[in-house]
This record gives C-alpha cells, sequence and structure tokens, in this order.
C-alpha cells in the first residue's frame, strides 16, 4: 500500500497531545528479538500484525514453541522460542481463505520507539515482506496518512472465540486437532445462525 504523506505531517506539525508522533511510510526497517534491519511492510489494511515463523508447536504441558523465520532466511537465526500466554485466532486472507493462527507477543523496535506487538505465528516465506505491521499496533503511536488508501475495517471472525475457548481448555489436543490434523484450516468450524458451534460438523 502506497501512503502520500502530507505536508503538513512531514513538518511534524500533527501531534498527539504534547508529544510530537514520528512518521512512517508504508515500508519500514525493524528490530525483533535482537535481529536487526527486518524490512516489514506497514498496512493499515490489515487489522492485525503478523510475523514468519517456523516449527510451530504446542507440547504436552501446553507451551508454545516456535523459531522466527526459517533456514534460508538471512533473519533465521535458529533461535527457539517459548511461550505460556498465547491465543488462537481465525484469520481470513485476501482470497477469503480462513486459517487458524497463535497468537503471541514481541517486542519490536521502529523509529527508535521500542513497542510490544500481538503477532499471527505463520508462514510467510512467500511473501515479500517477511513481516507485516496492521493499523492496531501503530494506532496512536505513529503517523501515516491513508487518506488515498482507506480501507475498510474487517470484522473479526467469530470462530476465533471458539478457537480460543478449546485452545484454554486443552492446548495440546487443540494443536493436534485443529493445527497438525486441518494445517489450520478453520472451514471444518461450522457455526449455527446465532453463533452457537454446529457440534455435528465440528467433530473430528
Amino acid at each position: 500500500m502506497t501512503f502520500s504523506l502530507q505536508s503538513d505531517i512531514i513538518k511534524g506539525i500533527m501531534v498527539k497531545g504534547r508529544k510530537r508522533l514520528d512518521v512512517i511510510g508504508s515500508t519500514e526497517y525493524v528490530d525483533v528479538a535482537h535481529i536487526k534491519g527486518i524490512p516489514a511492510k506497514i498496512d493499515t489494511g490489515a487489522d492485525s500484525s503478523s510475523i514468519w515463523a517456523s516449527r510451530i508447536r504446542v507440547t504436552k504441558d501446553g507451551v508454545l514453541h516456535f523459531r522466527l523465520f526459517d533456514e534460508g532466511s538471512p533473519f533465521y537465526t535458529g533461535r527457539s522460542f517459548k511461550r505460556k500466554d498465547f491465543k488462537a485466532a481465525v484469520v481470513r486472507s485476501a482470497s477469503g481463505h480462513e486459517q487458524i493462527r497463535y497468537r503471541t507477543h514481541l517486542t519490536l523496535k521502529l523509529k527508535n520507539r521500542r513497542i510490544k506487538v500481538l503477532f499471527n505465528l505463520s508462514d510467510r516465506s512467500n511473501n515479500n515482506f517477511p513481516i507485516l505491521i496492521g493499523r492496531r499496533s501503530v494506532a496512536s503511536k505513529f503517523l501515516i496518512d491513508v487518506s488515498k488508501n482507506h480501507t475498510a475495517i474487517r470484522p473479526k471472525s467469530p470462530k476465533t472465540k471458539i478457537v480460543q475457548r478449546r485452545l484454554l481448555e486443552d492446548p495440546y489436543t487443540f494443536h493436534r486437532k485443529y493445527i497438525k490434523k486441518f494445517a489450520g484450516d478453520a472451514s471444518n468450524i461450522k457455526l449455527k445462525k446465532k453463533g452457537k458451534l454446529n457440534a455435528a460438523s465440528h467433530t473430528i
């Protein structure tokens, strides 16, 4: 997405209260987990943020394991991350396909500012940018002119509440059923008219 910054923004006239906010473009270099200079796409058309992760799994003790990037990437270090505090959500691609993704917080450095970002962990090996930063992560923290490229906010999938509830019930079983068996395909989760889970269609 290309942004056209107005002259008053470039001059730094627009501020939040008394604190001047930095202006960011549609692409920036960021630092994550002591890895520096990672190219990231700033996309206000995306609600959430996403980072390339590999070897994602949940162990029997309910701990999420993953590595950032993958072999072949210049940013891959082989470091294994562990998280007890993580979530699951259903995200919709531009093509309309729904996938289950794990989410966890990572600290990101952008324009000399450190911010805590809730990232979707996904395979971005075929994307131009290994990191995508959505509007929630930059709202009220940076200035971006979206006057010429405004995209309507996508509503959160009602399936997200279902997968999050099932994740909390038993993280290891959740991972075996929804991630390993169905490769994260959220089409296996059916909703009734009032948002209730159709138990018959969801049986695995």
